[in-house]
């Protein structure tokens, strides 16, 4: 599953968000600019800087994974609340629930808006938005998934030009299994 289905998933839903925002798909063809030639370097793509906030929510919006478990170490108090957890007991920690607590971002959190990477949701909680894991349990191949992501994602600006097919065809909704897959995708493809 990691490293496929998960990056698979992450170009479909890249695919499904700039056929729904066009305003941000032509911030990323106006960000590559003239860098529609074939060949690129690492440099040049790991300059992409807006790119990099497009993914970023993406994964914010719709982690590739549902979320994790973690098996507690000590007896602990679920913060908040009286219940108590207890030694041993697994806790489901889900990256989607994560990314849409209002408690963690300033800008609405229900909004697909890439700029708040670069604005004042920058400095969020650091573990509001964990689509690879944290801490020392985090995914080894994470760097070469995003920079694979990446990289897909130029050529397909590069080339093409996403569309929203219609209601019926593109309305999203999900598949839960051990990743968000997109449900209905239904868009337009012109070649640039």
């Amino acid at each position: 599953m990691a490293g496929s289905e998960t990056t698979g998933s992450s170009v479909a839903w890249f695919i499904y968000f700039m056929s729904k925002y066009p305003r941000v798909q032509a911030k990323i063809k106006a960000e590559l600019g003239d860098h529609t030639f074939n060949r690129m370097s690492v440099e040049q793509i790991e300059s992409f800087t807006y790119l990099d906030c497009v993914l970023q929510e993406v994964f914010r919006f719709i982690p590739p994974a549902a979320g994790t478990t973690r098996r507690l170490t000590v007896d602990d108090l679920l913060p908040g609340t009286d219940v108590q957890l207890h030694k041993g007991d697994e806790v489901f920690l889900s990256f989607y629930n994560l990314g849409r607590d209002k408690r963690y971002w300033k800008i609405d959190p229900d909004l697909f808006y890439p700029e708040r990477f670069q604005g004042e949701d920058k400095e969020h909680h650091p573990y509001a938005l964990v689509p690879f894991g944290g801490g020392h349990r985090q995914c080894v191949g994470q760097d070469l998934a995003r920079f694979e992501l990446k990289v897909i994602a130029t050529r397909l600006m590069q080339h093409v030009t996403f569309g929203d097919g219609g209601a019926q065809v593109n309305s999203g909704g999900y598949v839960q299994t051990m990743i968000t897959s997109p449900k209905n995708v239904g868009v337009t493809i012109t070649f640039d």
